[in-house]
This record gives structure tokens, C-alpha cells and sequence, in this order.
């Protein structure tokens, strides 16, 4: 068995080999492998838990370098299906001179989109502890059908729902149906981690406290929100806070909130009951934050994913004589 399952897309990123240009003027990409929720399967397995992915890619030398990469992570990919109907999907992605993102998409479309629900390994998903999903396998069928299985499973199973809508506007026809698409799962999630621009664009709300109220249901247990280098704001039915982030040189922001979605659910797998001490889930969060940070250091998303002790280095350094929690149990 495996502690978190993780289920969506898994793509082919190709990077600039520059940063600050635009796609017109790249003068190379590097292929990298990435999609949000294998990203944080990767990430898992490189903090030390066991994690499985469940998805499609096509039948194609992407998907074959996809799930060879996800098998020398250590991902259990029993649950990665291949598509003789559809291609790997490819995303551009620009980088401006401050590490931040502009994506061009290949997906018309792509293996991930066919996912269906008779493929999903539910078997996994049953023995499992936690589900974690983001909003892009909402957009279509069958895979929204696929996620909607897994959900009732889990669910069923008593497994801990975790939820990043990874907001990715281009995809879905427009707005207002991204927001319907993400909205339409929200009340099934226990965790639900945002980025400021993803309340904001939720709730039309700019300030985060009544942002998140209005996005609270009662079967919620922990809310953050991701603040870029400002770290992060949580959210439980007793408690809220905020978390500093780390001061880092970003070379490729890209795979940095599912660094920090890794980071955070090793933290509650370690500490189940988190969400009701605020010295613990503070510094779960810190922990979350600099697995992020780190992740935005080097180019790529699986590539640039750190190891537990890199991560154990990174706070010994960056707060020398530390003695929290964190050193004893959250990075195990």
C-alpha cells in the first residue's frame, strides 16, 4: 500500500533554456517532465513517502519517458494507463526574468483527457490515506468522470482529500466555467491549498480572511493560501496564521506550489491531528514553504524537487540552532 494517491495530469513541460523571453524568442527548450499531480507524487517520494499516480499518457516516447521517470522517482505508476487514441500532452513554458510562468498547451486532445472512470485503480485509492487531486481533470470527459470516481471512493474509504485547483485559465472554455469547474468538487475536499490569485479569482474578494470565509464548508479541516515568497496563510475551523516564506534566487517557479502541496502533506501525514495545534501546523507550513523555495532554485518541475535532507539542510542553514518540532518528527 501507499500513503497518498495522487490522480491528473502528467505532461511534458518544455522549458526555455533562458530566462526572460518569451516562447517567439527562446532559443531552446528543455524537456521536463511535470503535470501538477505527479509533481507532487514525485515530491512526496523525495520527502520519503510512499506515494502511487493514477493517470493517462499516450502510447508515445513522452509517456514512455513519463512513467520511466515517475518509476525512477519511486512513484508506484500500477494506476498510469496508456492511450492508443490520444498523444502526451506538451505545455511551452515561457519564463519571465523573475522565474514567473506563461504556458502555451498541446492538448486536442491530449492522453490525460481519456482517462476514464473503468481505468481509474480503485484498488489503490482504497488502501491508501490520502487523495489528492487539482481541478484540471474537471475540464472534460471522461476524465472528469474518472475524478469523480476516485473522489466517491475515497470518500467511501474515509481516505484525507486534498485539493489545488491549479488554476490554469487557458484551458477551460472561460472563466466563469473555470470557476464553476473548480467550485463543483470544493465541498468534498478536507485541505484545500490556493494561491492568492486563485482566491481572488474564486471569490472576486480581495481581502484573504473574507475571501476564505466565503469559501468555507463544514467538512473542511485545514485552508491555505500560498503567498509566493511571502510564504503562507492557514486556515482551520479554530485557528489561523501566517508562515514567512524564505528568500531564495528563483530561477523557474514552475512545480514550486506542488513542492509546497508535497511538503505540506508529509507534514500531516507525520502530525494527523496538526490542524488542532497551532505550534505544530506553523511548522508544518515551514516546512512546506521551504520545499517550495528550493523547488524554485533550479529548472523544471520533477527535476527541481528537493530530498528530505536537502530540505533538512536548507532550515538548518537558513535558522541555525533550531529546535522545533520539525527536526523530531515532520521530516519523519
Amino acid at each position: 500500500m501507499v500513503d497518498v494517491i495522487t490522480l491528473g495530469e502528467l505532461l511534458i513541460d518544455f522549458v526555455p533554456t533562458v530566462s526572460g523571453v518569451t516562447l517567439i524568442d527562446a532559443p531552446a527548450f528543455k524537456k521536463a517532465p511535470g503535470g501538477a499531480p505527479a509533481n507532487v507524487a514525485a515530491g512526496l517520494v523525495k520527502l520519503g513517502v510512499s506515494s502511487a499516480f493514477l493517470g493517462k499518457v499516450g502510447n508515445d516516447a513522452f509517456g514512455l519517458f513519463l512513467k520511466a521517470t515517475l518509476d525512477q522517482s519511486g512513484v508506484d505508476t500500477r494506476g498510469l494507463v496508456f492511450s492508443q487514441d490520444a498523444r502526451t500532452a506538451l505545455a511551452f513554458v515561457s519564463l519571465r526574468a523573475d522565474g514567473e510562468r506563461e504556458f502555451m498547451f498541446y492538448r486536442h486532445p491530449s492522453a490525460d483527457m481519456l482517462f476514464s472512470p473503468e481505468e481509474v485503480a480503485v484498488d489503490l485509492i482504497r488502501a491508501a490515506k490520502i487523495l489528492h487531486i487539482g481541478s484540471i481533470s474537471l475540464i472534460s470527459e471522461p476524465s472528469r468522470s474518472a475524478t469523480l470516481t476516485a473522489l466517491k471512493v475515497a470518500r467511501q474509504q474515509g481516505l484525507l482529500v486534498s485539493y489545488d485547483p491549479n488554476l490554469r485559465l487557458m484551458l477551460w472554455p472561460d472563466a466563469p466555467a473555470a470557476k464553476k469547474g473548480i467550485l463543483s468538487i470544493w465541498e468534498q475536499a478536507h485541505l484545500v491549498k490556493v494561491s492568492v490569485e486563485e482566491l481572488f479569482f474564486l471569490t472576486g474578494v480581495e481581502d484573504l480572511d473574507r475571501a476564505v470565509e466565503a469559501l468555507w464548508h463544514d467538512d473542511l479541516r485545514l485552508f491555505v493560501v500560498t503567498l509566493g515568497a511571502d510564504g503562507c496563510r492557514y486556515y482551520t475551523p479554530r485557528i489561523k496564521g501566517q508562515v514567512q516564506g524564505f528568500n531564495v534566487q528563483a530561477v523557474d517557479t514552475t512545480g514550486a506550489g506542488d513542492g509546497f502541496v508535497a511538503g505540506l502533506l508529509m507534514g500531516l501525514l507525520n502530525h494527523p491531528a496538526a490542524w488542532h495545534e497551532d505550534h505544530v501546523l506553523r511548522d508544518v507550513c515551514r516546512v512546506a514553504n521551504a520545499v517550495g523555495a528550493l523547488t524554485t532554485t533550479q529548472r523544471g518541475a520533477i527535476p527541481a524537487l528537493p530530498t528530505k535532507s536537502q530540505v533538512e539542510a536548507f532550515l538548518q542553514a537558513a535558522e541555525p540552532g533550531y529546535e522545533g518540532p520539525t527536526n523530531k518528527a515532520s521530516l519523519g
